[in-house]
């Protein structure tokens, strides 16, 4: 078995070596960056010794202008999708992309998403800060039981969206694609006449749409703006499903009343000054839904997995298979 040197990046927490999982690098020779760098000089500098790199998801971007530095990489290994990684330039350098797709359901992300419409709801952060500040209950929420979830777009982490909303005593109604249609109506879920119904009707609306050019920009100000005042738009999915701007924009006119948001376009959020963050009606996290010790042990092991595999001279996962028969490009 070869010994590689491997890079682990973005490591926010500093938790990758205390995961159970990292066991499987033994014998190899590991590097963790903990900060987030994303300038090609700086990516550089710290890349260009290593043979195989690990990403956590999508948090940085491998392009053939990063590949074109990097004459030693061998190996990206991750797990989950690859859009961030550009598939036709790593073939070219003769780097092999690994990437275990399917599996377990992100559950943490599902758990994330009524984290936050239980808090929204019911206002929870801003009267647990008003508490510390002497103020005994200064608003008035909402419960859930009897209202209308919306759900855009029934997948995997759609349906288990619905099954809890189920449990809280709600009314559901889905929209989507022609399949998500499929699926909620073969679960007994009522589907919307229209996006526009859906819009309409939702006292929470959650977003379950995975990013591609099709769903890019997919909800506007008018989609947004037939929302009702009362009502709650929440999206651990991806910010991009929303047009720039627009939901600053909806949220200062009153339309949704409320938004709860776990991601952004630009990540690492870090500017205290983003619009978004100074609304009172934004209930903001740090793109926390996939980010739990589980997930990471089972994203970790994949990624550790698919380097030991590598490293044996039998890679799996791989998703650049023309990569194993093409010399690296000088």
């Amino acid at each position: 078995m070869q010994r590689l040197r491997v890079a682990v990046i973005d490591d926010y927490q500093d938790v990758v070596r205390t995961l159970d999982c990292f066991t499987k690098l033994g014998g190899h020779e590991v590097t963790v960056w903990n900060d987030h760098v994303e300038d090609l000089d700086g990516l550089t500098e710290r890349l260009a010794d290593a043979d195989a790199l690990v990403l956590m998801r999508e948090r940085t971007k491998v392009d053939a202008a990063l590949l074109s530095r990097l004459p030693k990489l061998k190996l990206i290994s991750q797990n989950g999708h690859v859009p961030h990684i550009d598939l036709e330039a790593c073939t070219r350098h003769g780097v092999v992309v690994c990437s275990a797709s399917g599996g377990r359901p992100s559950y943490c992300t599902v758990e994330l998403t009524w984290g936050l419409i239980l808090a929204a709801m019911r206002n929870i952060p801003f009267e647990a800060e008003a508490l510390r500040s002497g103020r005994w209950q200064s608003t008035i929420g909402l419960g859930l039981r009897g209202r209308t979830l919306g759900i855009y777009g029934f997948g995997k982490l759609g349906a288990l969206v619905a099954e809890i909303g189920v449990a809280f005593g709600m009314k559901l109604l889905v929209w989507g694609r022609q399949g998500s249609l499929e699926r909620a109506s073969a679960a007994g879920y009522r589907v919307a006449a229209s996006a526009q119904e859906l819009f309409e009707q939702s006292d929470v609306l959650s977003l379950h749409l995975r990013l591609s050019a099709d769903t890019a920009g997919l909800l506007g100000p008018d989609d947004l703006a037939c929302m009702k005042p009362t009502a709650l738009l929440v999206n651990t999915s991806r910010a991009e499903l929303i047009e720039p701007g627009a939901l600053v924009a909806a949220l200062r006119q009153g339309r949704p009343g409320k938004a709860a948001v776990d991601v952004f376009e630009r990540e690492p959020l870090t500017n205290a000054d983003d619009p978004l963050l100074a609304l009172p009606n934004a209930l903001c996290t740090p793109h926390l839904g996939y980010v739990e010790r589980d997930n990471y042990e089972f994203g970790y092991g994949n990624a550790f997995d698919q380097i030991a595999a590598f490293a044996r001279g039998t890679p799996i996962n791989v998703r650049n298979p023309a990569s194993l028969k093409q010399e690296p490009c000088t």
